[in-house]
């Protein structure tokens, strides 16, 4: 099961991906900025009697981490990410700064290392980790094969691409391994990204000007 929340002023999508048959739970990208957005998130957790077993970052842009701390607060876990996102987790309260959100510095928060091929083990639910870098540093898609769906962050949307003029972007490289490690996927997976609207991997392949 695969729940969706938007948060905070970029309109973050935050997934809750559940193994139902132990309820362990994985919260990817809490970007929550408000006191109302927590409660949204952890009710449901709550309500459903699930137990999260990881917090994920598909990448540490201010926007997708904005609700980090106190996630992890809440459910005393580690953050799961790219190691090459760590730079942009102890920015996190400059760049806050600058994209108004009020946050901390996050670099004292507790990590594990997730690379290309990393398995992550959610009850009967696995999850494999793909690095595709370009749009920033330390990007990690998430391919859920048990429920044909692939989280993709800010690598690739509904009919676009993340885009690659910030700080450690790369458009070449956001492309190639885009096309190589998740257009790879059957069609019919599920796309879920950081922001707006689901697709499928035939849907971008077909139809996406940057991918086509």
């Amino acid at each position: 099961m695969l729940k969706n929340f938007i948060f905070n002023h970029f309109g973050v999508n935050c997934y809750v991906v559940v193994d139902d048959a132990t309820k362990e739970c994985a919260i990817v990208d809490p970007g929550m900025e408000a006191s109302y957005e927590d409660a949204q998130l952890f009710q449901y957790v709550e309500h459903f009697s699930l137990t999260p077993k990881y917090i994920l970052l598909t990448h540490a842009h201010i926007d997708h981490i904005s609700g980090l701390r106190q996630t992890c607060q809440k459910y005393n876990l580690p953050v799961t990410m790219h190691n090459d996102g760590g730079k942009l987790l102890r920015q996190a309260e400059a760049y806050g700064s600058i994209m108004g959100f009020s946050t901390e510095n996050m670099g004292d928060l507790e990590t594990i290392h997730a690379d290309e091929g990393t398995i992550l083990k959610l009850g009967e639910t696995e999850i494999e980790c793909r690095y595709v870098p370009g749009h920033c540093p330390g990007s990690l898609c998430y391919v859920i094969p048990s429920a044909k769906t692939v989280i993709t962050g800010d690598a690739l949307f509904q009919g676009s691409i993340g885009r690659t003029d910030l700080p450690g972007g790369n458009y070449q490289q956001l492309i190639d391994k885009l096309k190589e490690r998740i257009l790879t996927l059957p069609d019919d997976y599920g796309v879920y990204p950081g922001h707006g609207e689901s697709s499928t991997i035939g849907d971008e392949k077909r139809y996406n000007p940057f991918l086509v």
